[in-house]
């Protein structure tokens, strides 16, 4: 059985797709399962939410430029039958970006090289640039579903509309891709604007927006700069439960 794979998009920066990838992930992993995250995202900041990376000669950069290089793959925990691996990233992918540009089938070097590995994880989870660029498009090319994190703020409802926008031009040559839902992230049940903003999102999206949402905690701030996820992180044990309650959520909705 292949790996169900989620690409964490919003192209809107700032709205907690790293900790979403990285927290989640470990999340599923806790629960006992196999999971893969993939750092496509030059910046780095999902392949530093694990400290010193141990890296290979090659990088997800090579692979997805040269077909015969093998994804760079780096195991990070395992426990009985759960593991948590990661595909980190090098500053070589900004430039790797546009010299994809004149590869024939540019669109779908990160989907061919995920399926060669997807049989051996239950989820593979795609950290994404906030941008539309080819690294963006790879990424929702490569995935099934989407799960979009965003601020309860006005000007985040804009970042909501431009991916959806994104995700229909893409569905011309990734038919199957659907959103799996938008979480709320840095959530303020306090500020006004952000109930507001959270009731108008689930009026008009509906059921497809998270129960669960991920409220302003500074243990996740906290985890991000020691280079840990928050289940290794002493005393965060209110914003772990916050994730684990969006990962049962996730296996709920897949």
């Amino acid at each position: 059985m292949c790996a169900r794979i989620i690409s964490v998009a919003n192209q809107k920066g700032g709205v907690g797709k790293t900790a979403t990838t990285t927290n989640l992930g470990a999340s599923l992993y806790n629960l006992g399962h196999k999971i893969l995250l993939v750092d496509m995202d030059p910046q780095g900041n999902l392949s530093s939410s694990f400290g010193t990376v141990e890296r290979g000669e090659t990088t997800v950069a090579d692979a997805i430029l040269d077909r015969k290089v093998a994804l760079p793959i780096v195991p990070i925990y395992k426990r009985d039958d759960a593991r948590l691996d990661l595909i980190p990233t090098s500053v070589a992918l900004a430039t790797a970006e546009a010299a994809l540009m004149n590869k024939l089938g540019r669109e779908f070097r990160l989907r061919e090289q995920l399926d060669t590995v997807s049989n051996l994880y239950d989820f593979i989870f795609i950290d994404t640039p906030p941008s539309l660029g080819l690294l963006t498009i790879n990424s929702l090319v490569a995935a099934q579903l989407v799960l979009v994190p965003t601020e309860a703020r006005y000007f985040s409802l804009q970042g909501l509309q431009m991916l959806q926008e994104s995700i229909d031009e893409i569905l011309y040559i990734n038919p199957h891709l659907r959103i799996l839902g938008i979480v709320l992230s840095k959530f303020d049940r306090r500020l006004r604007e952000e109930q507001t903003v959270a009731t108008y999102l689930r009026e008009h999206w509906g059921d497809l927006v998270f129960e669960t949402h991920v409220g302003t905690n500074s243990k996740i701030l906290e985890a991000a700069s020691a280079g840990m996820p928050l289940i290794e992180m002493h005393g965060s044990h209110r914003a772990v439960e916050m994730y684990a309650s969006l990962a049962r959520e996730v296996l709920a909705r897949v």
